[in-house]
């Protein structure tokens, strides 16, 4: 186990705590040890733990009786029962509760740190599973950097040098061109690749539970708020916390975040006690965040702290020597996975897709074949498949008249008008739409 990982010790002897720690810290773990249930409850909202040793007895207490809420503060932690008075009903008894293993005392160092590496290795185990299933629809996104492109490969070399650092990342670049996948490219090639990878997508959370979200809150502390929740901070710690539409982030968010930038502390609503986090940050936005600092929906003092390393990530109308590959890749990939192997595109298809601007980028690309790989009668596949129009129209743009459909010519148009306007707001008032309309016409289209 290289990255770092932490461990409560709850027990009311200090020399167990003390031989616990030493076994432990040679492990390469971050111990912290307590003496009482008070001192336990304490560490847990202050910190957060990978595997917690909790002993059977402390003093006149049952270890038992705080086993549960050691569970509600930190769902997922593994608790590991020590104790002098080993019996089959006090183990199974702490089984039914939520303890993941259980130690008799006296125990060698080897079997100490054996425990806690089940834990640990479970928990890891776990959260890749979690992670697979999420992504379902992402498992091609290595293919995504595969280029014959000097300056992608260029750009590809500095994203790496960005990646191995701990410093934080703001992407950067139109909608569709792949910022998400390009994050977790980066958490894959950082220093905390096995930590969690969570995304917070802020245009999807509501102003009044956005820092809520993102930094937990207290029972109370709004209407609603039925019990303690944890927040994305707390979720990804040891990880990566990708912030999509960073942009989209309410003034009260933007001030928490910062304070967190600036310091690694963090309050959950509705409460006053601070909090530490060891997260790595990685944002990204389509939206020119200087002009909403203009127009004072954005804070400068967080743009300079988003700002560290920036990355922008070309449209694919600049990634022409990819087009073609990466377009076969999606036939392949989609036609496995519909049962129809052996799929090809025309000569003529091919000519479409490379002279073809995609103003929606990777996303339109991949949804277009997509939907042909679902929808297309034959095994070769031609351009109006993939609802593009051969010929100049391609090359050049629709013009009104063209033999192309309606929903063509509504998709390209939304997409180019999003792809330049400042922000969503002022793409819909280009359009003549509400923001909400305009969202669900993204989505209907593949470009959202």
């Amino acid at each position: 186990m290289d990255a770092a990982w932490s461990v409560l010790i709850i027990d009311d002897d200090p020399g167990v705590r003390q031989s616990l720690r030493l076994c432990l810290e040679i492990d390469g773990a971050r111990v912290l040890g307590v003496g009482t249930a008070a001192g336990a409850v304490d560490a847990l909202d202050r910190g957060r733990f990978d595997v917690v040793f909790l002993d059977l007895w402390l003093q006149a207490e049952s270890g038992l009786t705080l086993l549960p809420e050691i569970l509600r503060r930190q769902p997922g932690t593994g608790v590991i029962v020590v104790t002098a008075f080993a019996s089959y009903e006090s183990a199974v008894e702490a089984m039914k509760l939520g303890a993941v293993d259980y130690l008799p005392k006296p125990f060698t160092p080897d079997q100490v740190r054996a425990a806690a590496r089940r834990v640990v290795t479970a928990n890891v185990l776990q959260r890749q599973i979690t992670e697979l299933r999420d992504r379902l629809d992402e498992t091609e996104s290595e293919n995504t950097f595969e280029t014959r492109s000097p300056g992608f490969t260029a750009f590809l070399q500095t994203a790496a040098r960005a990646a191995a650092s701990d410093a934080v990342v703001l992407l950067r670049g139109e909608s569709g061109t792949g910022k998400t996948v390009l994050a977790r490219w980066i958490r894959g090639h950082s220093r905390r690749p096995d930590g969690p990878f969570v995304t917070v997508h802020c245009p999807m959370l509501s102003n009044e539970l956005m820092s809520s979200a993102l930094f937990g809150h207290r029972k109370g502390s709004f209407t609603g708020a039925v019990a303690d929740a944890v927040g994305k901070v707390e979720q990804a710690e040891g990880g990566t916390l990708f912030l999509d539409e960073v942009g989209d982030l309410s003034a009260d968010a933007q001030a928490r975040l910062l304070r967190f930038l600036n310091d690694r502390q963090y309050e959950r609503v509705g409460e006053a006690l601070e909090r530490k986090s060891d997260v790595r940050l990685i944002a990204a936005t389509n939206r020119p965040l200087e002009a909403e600092v203009a127009a004072g929906r954005f804070r400068e003092d967080l743009l300079f702290r988003l700002n560290v390393i920036t990355l922008v990530l070309p449209p694919l109308r600049d990634r022409r020597d990819d087009l073609l590959p990466l377009a076969r890749h999606y036939l392949t990939f989609f036609g496995r996975r519909q049962g129809r192997a052996g799929l090809s595109f025309s000569p003529a298809c091919e000519q479409v897709i490379a002279d073809h601007p995609w103003p929606g980028n990777l996303r339109q690309l991949r949804n277009a074949i997509e939907r042909a790989v679902i929808l297309a009668p034959a095994a070769v596949l031609q351009a109006v498949d993939l609802g593009l129009a051969p010929g100049p129209a391609a090359a050049g743009g629709t013009t009104l008249g063209d033999d192309v459909s309606l929903d063509y010519v509504e998709r390209e148009h939304i997409a180019r008008v999003v792809a330049r306007a400042p922000s969503f707001e002022a793409a819909a008032r280009t359009l003549g739409i509400d923001v909400t309309t305009l969202q669900r016409k993204r989505k209907r289209f593949g470009l959202a």
